[in-house]
């Protein structure tokens, strides 16, 4: 698949990644905790047998300057473990509500770090997830890891409490791209750290890289690929990076002179697809994710089974997904909910026994639909108009008549083909599936005639 550039700057713009529907610039203090226990508490509302567990661990030693993550810098390990203690009550609570008959398929530690956690914080915390709730045989387990903060006895525990799957930040080996972002870690020490967690029988790893950092170059971005293709991930992803200093104050710290002109940042996507999936050695599953071909991710893209939730692209066909920690979101069927981004509030309501929501968002049946819609797009490429219509009793092109205009120039440019029951997206446009998502989101006409609308359209990264 090679990338058209002029397609890239036609179609490159501020907009939605689509972990949720409607996204979260629209939760708001309209939902919380009450209407989170109404939801779990209420037997006529569908629920999956199995769920999805999202853990929230926000501790770093040292800030990276291009981060946009809900982090806490602390050298201090009181506060780690107070926060640990106050996670476990929360763990409490959320058990009460979901009872015993239902469980874990996906669990996932986020952060900040959580290898920050030591091997015997790691075992006890995973420990008092196991004994309140019971974990599938193939629950999918995994953790997001810092080469500089991981130990051979943290890999050791990982294993014999069952993770099975670890993602490793990477983002550039070039040293001057590492100065400019604060982060130093060579490829050595990826490479052991790697070899430590396939030692141990961990052995599905995801990578993580950037284009679009300062001081990046074609050819240096170039050589971290080869080294990062030497590594052997069964999964990658290549973000392009999104500089929003007026939302993320560490941000302030980049020189934005430093960072690639449109066209560079455009040659290094036209590159990293090219060298990815050269000779087959990775599938491109769509937007910014690489895949092996025997990976569950590119089995899923290949049989329609492809999901899309907060953790990106995902095998595990939409579960819901339950938050724990300051900032975590979750999703039930009716509801979007995100807990407490203020540690101080967070731990506040824990500490009243209660589950610590500060906004969310309520569904309606409009939301469920274009929901659906727009999940296709991302996760099956393809619109099934007849699917759809007997799923919501609609007539499909008069529901959607004021979008599907807007679909006419992504079929000029060969990047969708509409045969009148399917609307399909042609290879060439799953690097525009953004775009052609955004057609069907009613939110975003609402945020353009907003007034202040710079700033609106500014939450968003780019699209391309």
């Amino acid at each position: 698949m090679k990338l058209d550039l002029s397609l890239a700057r036609k179609y490159s713009r501020p907009g939605p990644r689509y972990t949720s529907y409607p996204t979260a610039p629209h939760f708001g203090p309209q939902v919380g905790t009450a209407q989170y226990l109404a939801e779990l508490g209420d037997p006529q509302v569908p629920v999956t047998a199995d769920f999805s567990l999202y853990v929230h661990l926000p501790f770093c030693r040292s800030r990276c300057t291009f981060c946009a993550c809900n982090v806490l810098i602390t050298s201090r390990r009181d506060q780690i473990a107070a926060y640990l203690e106050l996670l476990k009550q929360e763990i409490d609570l959320l058990a009460e509500r979901l009872g015993s008959e239902r469980q874990v398929g996906q669990l996932h530690w986020g952060g900040g770090t959580p290898t920050y956690l030591t091997a015997g914080e790691i075992e006890d915390l995973m420990g008092h997830l196991r004994s309140r709730f019971a974990f599938s045989e193939d629950a999918e387990i995994s953790i997001e890891i810092d080469p500089r903060e991981f130990t051979t006895e943290q890999a050791a525990v990982l294993a014999e409490t069952g993770f099975n799957r670890a993602s490793c930040g990477v983002q550039d080996f070039a040293l001057p791209v590492q100065e400019a972002i604060n982060r130093h870690q060579s490829y050595e020490l990826t490479y052991h750290v790697l070899e430590s967690l396939r030692s141990h029988g961990i052995g599905q790893i995801n990578l993580d890289l950037i284009y679009g950092l300062p001081y990046q170059t074609e050819a240096s971005f170039s050589r971290t690929l080869d080294e990062v293709l030497t590594l052997q991930p069964d999964r990658l992803a290549v973000y392009s990076y999104a500089y929003l200093p007026h939302l993320k104050k560490q941000q302030q710290l980049i020189d934005p002179e430093t960072l690639p002109e449109p066209e560079l940042k455009l040659a290094l996507l036209s590159r990293t697809i090219a060298r990815l999936t050269e000779k087959g050695a990775l599938v491109y599953i769509g937007m910014d994710h690489f895949a092996r071909p025997d990976d569950e991710l590119a089995l899923a893209l290949e049989n329609g089974d492809l999901q899309r939730n907060f953790q990106g692209y995902s095998t595990r066909a939409g579960l819901d997904m339950y938050g724990l920690g300051m900032t975590s979101i979750g999703q039930t069927h009716n509801y979007y909910i995100q807990n407490h981004k203020r540690l101080s509030d967070y731990r506040r309501s824990v500490n009243a026994g209660q589950l610590p929501v500060e906004r969310g968002v309520r569904l309606t049946a409009e939301d469920h639909l274009r929901r659906q819609v727009i999940h296709a797009v991302m996760c099956r490429f393809e619109i099934d108009i007849p699917a759809i219509e007997a799923q919501h009793g609609i007539d499909f092109r008069r529901h959607f008549a004021r979008e599907l205009p807007n679909l006419e120039p992504f079929a000029a440019d060969g990047l969708l083909v509409d045969d009148g029951e399917r609307i399909r997206v042609t290879e060439a446009g799953r690097l525009f599936i953004r775009n052609i998502a955004m057609t069907f989101d009613a939110y975003l006409p609402a945020e353009r005639d907003r007034p202040g609308r710079s700033q609106t359209t500014a939450t968003y990264s780019a699209t391309v």
